[in-house]
């Protein structure tokens, strides 16, 4: 199988793979492409399942889509190239510079993530890709792409609806057993991380822990841009990757800016609480609270929350029994409805503050079941419901 590819630039100049996101094809990069097929020889391909690439059946694997680069850069001929990548692009670069090194030269990785769960959340976005078409999903996707307020106009939404939803939902499978952390530090190429600092679905954290565990990376982060930066953001993308390939020391030895950490903070703090929550929190700030605001975002939320050891269900779980030992009432109700956005059922709640009760005391734990069960009465949810 040989993927869709399109060439460009002069023949003998050095090859530069350029790798689409998720639910894109050959023009996501139509852009950077004319400018840097100047100096190099482009070549722009459609992921499996993607554009104009055959659709094999069933899941695939993040490695099924890095051997198809492989295969590509055979059939051109090429022993070595340079690599950029957005997005899913960007996770077949990783696996690219860990697995065959020998066939990687310069590394460049946008807007992306080494592990990006919960696993379940898309494997329920393939089960509605295939179930009602890109249009069941289109809106919510393109909203992420761009930064609000601003139009990412008919092309991508074309781009993102003329994807096959098998090769989509495919894809999701893909991402959703993906871990690369263990393979970071095997990458050798020179490796640029390029985040965006409006980017909720891979937010520039993640970008930042990429490039703190890849030998001698550098990261940088491109203002006013959500996910899709390149489409937003074309030159500065484009001018941050033709520096890197140059050999300039773009960006800043891996570290984790504040910026970064309240950006990754508010998505994982809307993810849990819930946009209308963390909204009226925003809208009720002032110049008295704005710091405090600040603070427990980018550290509770930006810092905690987004670590690895714990799955936000988990998290849930012990939030739910520190603050009914604490009596904190206005908190609690907050994150028994927060603990149902993340999968608990009331019966679970329930055995969390049985356990409250013998280890923080019958008053606290009779207090937390009357703030649980006012809770979920006023969300429709009876104690026993599953």
């Amino acid at each position: 199988m040989i993927l869709h590819h399109v060439v460009d630039g002069p023949a003998d100049a050095p090859v530069l793979l350029l790798g689409g996101s998720l639910g894109s094809d050959v023009s996501l990069w139509a852009a950077p492409a004319r400018a840097l097929s100047q100096r190099y020889r482009i070549v722009r391909f459609d992921h499996r399942g993607h554009g104009l690439s055959p659709v094999p059946s069933g899941d695939y694997e993040i490695a099924d889509l890095g051997r198809d680069v492989l295969a590509l850069l055979d059939h051109l001929g090429v022993p070595r190239a340079h690599y950029a990548g957005l997005s899913l692009g960007g996770m077949v670069g990783m696996w690219l510079a860990a697995h065959a090194p020998e066939r990687v030269d310069r590394l460049a990785l946008a807007c992306t993530a080494a592990f990006l769960p919960p696993a379940q959340g898309w494997l329920d976005r393939a089960s509605a890709v295939r179930g009602g078409g890109l249009a069941a999903i289109a809106d919510a996707v393109l909203s992420r792409w761009v930064t609000p307020g601003v139009d990412p106009g008919p092309g991508p939404r074309a781009m993102l609806l003329g994807t096959p939803p098998d090769g989509y939902a495919a894809c999701c499978a893909a991402i959703a057993a993906m871990d690369l952390r263990p393979a970071l530090p095997r990458i050798a190429a020179p490796t640029l991380v390029i985040a965006a600092a409006e980017d909720l679905a891979t937010p520039p954290v993640l970008g930042a822990e990429i490039a703190a565990s890849v030998p001698g990376a550098r990261y940088a982060v491109v203002a006013d841009a959500a996910h899709v930066a390149v489409l937003q953001r074309p030159d500065e993308v484009t001018d941050l990757i033709a520096r890197h390939l140059a050999g300039d020391p773009v960006g800043d030895a891996a570290a984790i800016p504040a910026a970064s950490r309240h950006a990754a903070g508010m998505a994982v703090r809307r993810a849990v609480l819930g946009d209308a929550h963390v909204d009226r929190a925003t809208a009720r700030a002032d110049a008295f609270t704005a710091d405090f605001q600040d603070l427990i975002t980018r550290y509770a939320w930006g810092e905690v929350w987004t670590r690895d050891g714990l799955s936000r269900r988990e998290r849930s779980l012990i939030t739910l029994a520190m603050l009914a030992a604490l009596r904190c009432e206005d908190e609690l109700a907050m994150h028994v409805r927060a603990a149902l956005r993340q999968g608990l059922t009331p019966d679970e709640i329930r055995e969390v503050l049985l356990q409250v009760a013998i280890y923080a005391g019958v008053p606290a734990a009779n207090a937390a079941f009357a703030i649980a069960a006012r809770t979920l009465a006023s969300i429709g949810k009876e104690p026993h419901d599953t």
